[in-house]
């Protein structure tokens, strides 16, 4: 596990879930392993693929992600980078598929801005016919190949994408809403200028009232007040716990697969919403 960034749930998930299987998770943070610095990427690729079975790696830069993933002959599983984060959209569509009993058809919202989480799910909805309806500030919008490569996958799975600079269009009938914070690690010399671009975008009861009768609200956390007010994420319609939870089972999952030829015991969850008789 390789940590240039410091985390609560991918770690957490990862050692716990790897102990449950009876394996046993390494940690490299910033001060075991420089990665790049001290030695290449390429060079601790190939020295790590000796030693372990698997690298998960929460980096800054994809292009270390794709460079450990092609110097390497073991599995590689992003814990996160500049561009994406699918563990975390992994456990967001298992929060939804247990709570709504389907996937196909829901309607999900984002309110904040065009990073990782979102780039994620953006690759991630249409495959499983979710429509998605992002609300970003100007200037805060999403990486633009990653919207092509979103952009084709609506078209291959027919469904619909549509971006906006106001939440309360995006939000409007929405099965799902989600937000994520608005300076990221790294990020936090721009936060008095982020504070005042993202003005307008906290996810509050009034936008929650707005949304579909059922709707729910999803955060990758932790979360600040400014991104989205108390009686929304402690209310009744925030799945947050249990989305953090899933962490724990969706990492577990991407390793067994990668690791083993295993077979699920219990069926492939249904999708598609059931039709009414």
């Amino acid at each position: 596990m390789i940590f240039q960034k410091r985390s609560t749930r991918t770690r957490l998930s990862t050692e716990t879930g790897v102990t449950l299987m009876g394996g046993h998770a390494c940690f490299l943070g910033p001060d075991d392993i420089h990665l790049g610095v001290n030695e290449s990427v390429a060079d601790s690729a190939r020295v790590l693929a000796r030693m372990t079975n698997l690298i998960l790696a929460r980096v800054y830069d994809q292009s270390d992600l794709d460079l450990l993933a092609a110097e390497s002959n073991i599995p590689v599983v992003s814990g996160l980078s500049d561009l994406y984060h699918p563990l975390q959209t992994l456990a967001d569509l298992m929060t939804l598929q247990e709570h709504f009993g389907y996937l196909e058809g829901l309607k999900l919202a984002w309110v904040g801005d065009g990073n990782n989480i979102l780039h994620s799910l953006m690759m991630g909805c249409p495959k499983l016919g979710i429509d998605i309806r992002i609300a970003t500030p100007k200037g805060y919008d999403p990486d633009s190949g990653v919207m092509q490569d979103a952009i084709n996958l609506v078209q291959q799975h027919e469904t619909n994408l549509n971006c906006t600079h106001d939440p309360m269009e995006a939000t409007y009938r929405a099965n799902v809403v989600v937000t994520d914070t608005w300076v990221s690690m790294g990020q936090e010399e721009e936060k008095s200028k982020r504070m005042k671009d993202f003005s307008g975008y906290q996810v509050d009861k009034k936008m929650m009232d707005d949304t579909a009768s059922d709707s729910v609200f999803l955060h990758c956390l932790p979360r600040k007040r400014e991104e989205v007010t108390d009686d929304v994420f402690y209310g009744s319609s925030a799945l947050v716990w249990q989305e953090a939870e899933n962490r724990k089972w969706t990492v577990m999952s991407v390793i067994l697969n990668l690791l083993s030829e295993y077979t699920p015991v219990n069926p492939k969850p249904n999708f598609t919403k059931p039709k009414k008789t």
